[in-house]
């Protein structure tokens, strides 16, 4: 043995380190299970889901994914509230979605044997990757489009995180998309795309780009999934304000 070293015992438990550590790793645990991790994605699309609905799109019990929820909700991820005899949950708000979708984003490209196995599997995530919510924003190909053609035509500007010039605020008003500046949120944020591994718009601008959108009837949810389509009516507005090729839409 060296001079200086002390010899410890292997069957001795490990050294506590503080409640900061435990409870970090009881929080990530929380998501490190692939049923409440697929829930938190389902969620994504901002939406309130029965636990019903979420059992089937996670393909377990009804039983089995009200347990999870119920971890989920005490871990204050989500949030639920009762109507009847049904049982809603959402997100428990912005910073939780930014969580979620910064860990997806550093998941890594799906390989040859992650790939999906089935067409409707392969169908869905086709969808996903054109275009999607990220909880109030758009996301996948779609939002990546939208963003750098904000950028392109001096609207957004990247070099120093994302801000939004004055011709960009111009443009939202021009374009009808009211921005609620009153609260703590930034007028726009980066959110790093899953997909396509690149920064999207998000913040009060691209939430109130994608609330325009879907209430315009521009793009359309899709599936049970959060995937949105561009509709022929959304090409010709994407066209016409930001210089959007249709085909890169579809």
């Amino acid at each position: 043995m060296l001079v200086g070293m002390t010899s410890r015992n292997p069957d001795r438990p490990p050294r506590s380190r503080g409640g900061d550590a435990a409870e970090l790793a009881a929080f990530a645990g929380l998501i490190a299970d692939e049923t409440r991790a697929a829930c938190l994605l389902a969620l994504l699309d901002g939406r309130a889901w029965t636990a019903g609905e979420l059992a089937r799109h996670a393909g377990v019990a009804p039983s089995t994914t009200s347990e999870h929820l119920g971890k989920l909700v005490a871990g204050g991820l989500l949030t639920e509230e009762r109507q009847g005899r049904h049982r809603y949950v959402r997100l428990a708000g912005l910073r939780v979605a930014q969580l979620v979708e910064d860990l997806a984003s550093h998941t890594r490209p799906l390989t040859p044997a992650q790939r999906p196995r089935t067409l409707r599997a392969a169908t869905a995530h086709a969808a996903m990757a054109r275009g999607r919510t990220c909880y109030d924003h758009l996301a996948g190909r779609l939002g990546i489009a939208v963003t750098d053609a904000l950028t392109h035509h001096g609207l957004l500007r990247q070099d120093t995180g994302f801000a939004l010039t004055d011709a960009g605020l111009a443009w939202f008003a021009t374009a009808g998309i009211a921005l609620d500046r009153t609260g703590r949120r930034p007028l726009a944020r980066a959110c790093l795309d899953w997909t396509e591994r690149r920064p999207h718009l998000a913040g009060v601008a691209g939430a109130a780009l994608c609330r325009h959108a879907l209430t315009t009837g521009w793009c359309v949810r899709i599936g049970s999934e959060r995937a949105v389509k561009v509709t022929p009516s959304g090409e010709r507005a994407f066209a016409d304000l930001l210089g959007i090729e249709p085909t890169s839409l579809r």
